[in-house]
């Protein structure tokens, strides 16, 4: 039975896994001391154990950085040069890569976290699948509006034409009698007396 409290424990533990998975080459992978130190071995002992099962990690399991790709990360992340750096470049593994990673370490640390590692690699995934969702349903409500603001733009051209005379029809003549007449006079003398 899991506890509330064992339960937060596990999701705290997956959230700060998560933070050290990385990509590199568009794939999502983590470096082998992050790793080792989750599976409570040194650096060393993992590469060792990788090397000695070098069979069961294709390249989409595992590869070496590049000496461009490790200085990108050390700027990127900030991954000192501990005990004064390292020799060779790191290893980086896949999901896949560091599942593998805990069948050949074999010891129980390592299982129980290869469960958290993989947790954390799948909460990633879930997240990227949710954001490209969003964007996705996003760019087609621009679409919608798009066509909706060119609809009402039709609209009120058509309301325009039927308020607005066409400009090229004269004006039709008037319509019923007219009589026109001389305006009359008034004169209002002044100065005349009546007799």
């Amino acid at each position: 039975m899991v506890t509330r409290m064992g339960r937060d424990l596990e999701i705290t533990m997956v959230e700060s896994i998560e933070s050290l998975i990385l990509t590199v080459r568009g794939q999502r992978v983590m470096l082998d001391s992050d790793l080792a130190r989750i599976y409570g071995v040194t650096t060393h002992r993992l590469n060792e154990q990788f090397k000695r099962n070098k069979a069961r990690f294709p390249e989409d399991f595992a590869f070496r950085l590049t000496p461009e790709e490790y200085e990108g990360l050390r700027s990127q992340i900030a991954i000192s040069n501990s005990r004064g750096g390292r020799r060779y470049m790191p290893w980086v593994f896949t999901e896949h890569g560091a599942l593998m990673l805990a069948t050949v370490l074999n010891s129980p640390i390592a299982v129980a976290a290869s469960v958290r590692v993989i947790r954390a690699f799948v909460r990633m995934r879930e997240m990227l699948s949710l954001h490209r969702e969003l964007a996705q349903k996003l760019f087609q409500l621009e679409n919608r509006l798009d066509d909706h603001d060119q609809d009402i733009q039709k609209l009120f051209a058509a309301i325009r034409h039927l308020i607005e005379p066409p400009a090229d029809v004269t004006p039709p003549g008037q319509i019923g009698f007219h009589i026109r007449e001389q305006p009359v006079r008034y004169h209002n003398r002044r100065g005349r007396k009546d007799k």
